[in-house]
């Protein structure tokens, strides 16, 4: 089975409902729930989704949190994963500290719409509709 990180604006695109965005998400989703994809994330996408829907003040937010977790596993980030970071040569750090979760976590592709900033990587980098795609 594939497994996908999933950085954070693609969560985003999900909880916050983007109406370019969402609906491939749910198609992955839909993937994930029936058992023919594993995703994974880093704590910091988590926090960081937990931010924006503070920031725009989304009703439930517990509950899509909730949701979140229920269908992804959060992986470590740890000092070697920000350690790799450091040294990566990745100009946005976050993007870095995710790249070396999603490594780590031996994930098949990064599943992000911010596919500019993971130039270096090793693994695929793709948004949503692109990974869909690839399954057809």
């Amino acid at each position: 089975m594939k497994t996908v990180f999933l950085d954070s604006d693609v969560l985003l695109d999900l909880t916050l409902k983007r109406p370019d965005f969402v609906l491939p998400m749910l198609n992955l989703i839909d993937l994930i729930q029936n058992g023919k994809l594993k995703a994974v994330t880093s704590p910091i996408v988590f926090v960081n989704v937990n931010y924006f829907l503070n920031k725009y003040n989304r009703p439930n937010k517990t509950s899509l949190l909730g949701y979140v977790r229920s269908i992804l596993n959060i992986i470590e980030v740890d000092e070697t994963t920000i350690d790799k970071a450091l040294k990566s040569g990745i100009t946005n750090f976050e993007d870095a500290v995710q790249y070396h979760a999603a490594l780590t976590a031996n994930a098949d592709f990064i599943i992000t719409r911010n596919i500019k900033d993971y130039k270096q990587a090793t693994i695929p980098v793709l948004t949503a509709e692109q990974f869909l795609r690839t399954l057809s």
